[in-house]
């Protein structure tokens, strides 16, 4: 509703008084905010002195101008980015903003005269209906450009770990100290062991469920260890580094499936220094392949649990030989995992019926057909030592890793 004549002389009388009332602003009423008088000069009598400046000057030419215009608030939504990035609190802008109100609304009440109460209050109208606006554009800025930069800086520290674990960037003094590394570490290798069918659903495994759980197992782990640990994560799987090494508590894994609410296995691989961090992550990521592979239950495994398993599974140049004999039953999943599951019971045909649901003679004409077509016989010392090699390799993959390299870390767990 357009102001009266009467707010309109009042607001012209308030003219010349604009430069008065930013200095005013810039250099007396905002001193009393805390970090304030720590600002550079310059940043005073420059930037802060020429949006109070604008400020004022667009409430006037509001409350005199029947057309005003549109916008207006640009040039403080320019200032509340700067002052994101600088690192200046939030709660003190908003602060500035509504201690230079308080000066103008000041101003209005000494220049107007006895019987000017109303258009006194017409003025005072405007200026708390465009204070909203103004404050909450400034906010919302400010709080934008805050998240920009919290997510560059997130980018970036992620790019350096990454790097740094898998073995791209030279472990330099000025990047462990960046990192926080100055010492033994211990190297975390995390997965999710079971996924909801929605997580299933998604593919990809990267749904916002398996996004959330990882931030609850990050948090976990955070907070199991005492301090903000290096983490990269990926689409439920991921590795940590623990600064100053020290062994973990047993029940990390069983501490990770209650913070996120699915089994979580974990590897530990301790690095004596920094420049081991590397490949004591490399090995990590590989004893869970390994311990997903020999059927172990999801918990915290060391490369000691599965030694050599971990060994008859490198690649090498008899790995894909090896990873062949499986070939002729490769269609056959039935053969697989009776043989997966006759070894894992210590070659007890009656255990290995039981598990399997079975009757001891299926499992033993299924042994049977195995060895016809492989060769294997899982009896013999050899032939049960070929065998666990062969589905190892077959397992992990590990005959195909010899010759292909990239992929993320879900897919070299998985």
């Amino acid at each position: 509703m357009p102001l009266s004549d009467e707010a309109r002389a009042l607001a012209l009388r308030c003219e010349p008084k604009v430069n008065e009332l930013a200095r005013r602003m810039a250099r007396e009423s905002f001193e009393e905010l805390p970090g304030y008088a720590g600002l550079p000069s310059e940043v005073k009598d420059l930037e802060v002195a020429a949006t109070a400046r604008y400020g004022v000057r667009l409430f006037l030419r509001r409350a005199t101008d029947p057309h005003p215009g549109v916008g207006g608030l640009r040039l403080f939504r320019e200032r509340a980015a700067q002052r994101a990035e600088e690192g200046f609190p939030l709660h003190l802008l908003l602060r500035s903003h509504a201690l230079g109100m308080y000066v103008l609304w000041q101003a209005l009440r000494d220049a107007a005269e006895p019987g000017e109460e109303g258009a006194l209050a017409e003025l005072v109208d405007l200026l708390l209906r465009s204070h909203h606006k103004l404050m909450g554009s400034v906010a919302e800025t400010y709080l934008d450009e805050r998240s920009a930069l919290e997510a560059e800086q997130r980018e970036q520290r992620r790019s350096l770990v990454r790097g740094f674990l898998d073995g791209a960037l030279e472990p330099r003094q000025d990047l462990l100290e960046e990192l926080g590394l100055g010492g033994p570490a211990l190297v975390l290798a995390v997965a999710l062991e079971t996924l909801s069918d929605a997580d299933a659903d998604s593919g990809s495994g990267d749904s916002v469920t398996v996004r959330r759980r990882m931030r609850r197992v990050q948090t976990a782990l955070d907070q199991t260890f005492g301090t903000e640990l290096l983490a990269l994560f990926d689409a439920g799987a991921g590795r940590v580094v623990v600064p100053q090494g020290g062994e973990p508590p047993h029940d990390l894994a069983q501490r990770l499936t209650r913070a996120c609410g699915a089994d979580v296995r974990v590897a530990m691989v301790p690095a004596d220094t920094p420049d081991a961090v590397p490949e004591a992550s490399r090995t990590a990521v590989e004893v869970l392949r390994v311990a997903r592979a020999c059927g172990f239950s999801p918990g915290l495994h060391s490369l000691d649990d599965v030694l050599l398993e971990y060994h008859l599974s490198r690649p090498g140049p008899s790995s894909r030989r090896i990873a062949a004999l499986l070939t002729p039953v490769a269609a056959r999943p039935e053969l697989l995992r009776t043989v997966r599951t006759h070894l894992a019971q210590q070659q007890d045909r009656r255990r290995t019926a039981t598990v399997l649901g079975l009757h001891p003679n299926t499992v033993d004409n299924r042994l049977a057909r195995f060895t016809t077509l492989t060769g294997l016989d899982p009896a013999s010392p050899r032939g049960a030592a070929l065998t666990i090699a062969a589905l190892l390799l077959h397992d992990t993959g590990a005959d195909s890793a010899a010759t292909t390299k990239g992929g993320g870390i879900r897919e070299r767990i998985s």
